[in-house]
């Protein structure tokens, strides 16, 4: 029977195509366990905190099915990864302060009608980027009527248009 299992799962490195197909299977369906465990936010947010986990756990998680660490000690890992990922987004909520520390913050851009240079230089943002983004969030070619901008999180721009009188 033992050697029945090892013909189908394999061991190590040395996996044949089926074996690493069966791997990759059962890796794909123990991965959207974790990501429903880890919440949407693991995919809606895109924060560089939500970014990093996603990484690591595709990295760690491709290695069980490559045989180049042991399956169960990547999936063990990646349990692990999930956890401090939900525990700190759950700190996250009641410390604003960590929230910031993990998630960075926003920088404001433009206000009152004034580019501000120095925070666009601070986000690597030029004004080529910044009418970019006007145009695809708001569909307008100017800022005459934005009052504020953004560079949220996310690295997504959001605008504040006037209050109309």
């Amino acid at each position: 029977m033992e050697n029945i299992i090892n013909n189908i799962w394999g061991d190590g490195e040395h996996l044949n195509a089926l074996q690493m197909s069966i791997r990759a299977f059962v890796m794909f369906i123990i991965a959207l366990i974790f990501i429903r465990l880890g919440g949407l936010r693991l995919f809606s947010k895109k924060s560089a905190f939500d970014n990093v986990i996603v990484i690591m756990l595709g990295a760690v998680l491709a290695r069980g099915i490559v045989g180049a660490s042991p399956f169960f000690s990547t999936v063990a890992a990646s349990a692990i990864m999930i956890l401090i990922h939900r525990l700190l987004a759950f700190i996250a909520v009641k410390s604003d302060r960590l929230c910031i520390i993990l998630k960075g913050d926003h920088i404001l851009l433009f206000k009152d009608g004034k580019i501000l240079w120095e925070n666009m230089k601070k986000a690597t943002i030029s004004k080529n980027d910044l009418m970019e983004s006007l145009r695809l969030e708001t569909q307008q070619t100017s800022l005459d009527e934005i009052e504020m901008a953004y560079l949220e999180t996310n690295g997504r721009i959001s605008f504040i248009t006037k209050k109309s009188k």
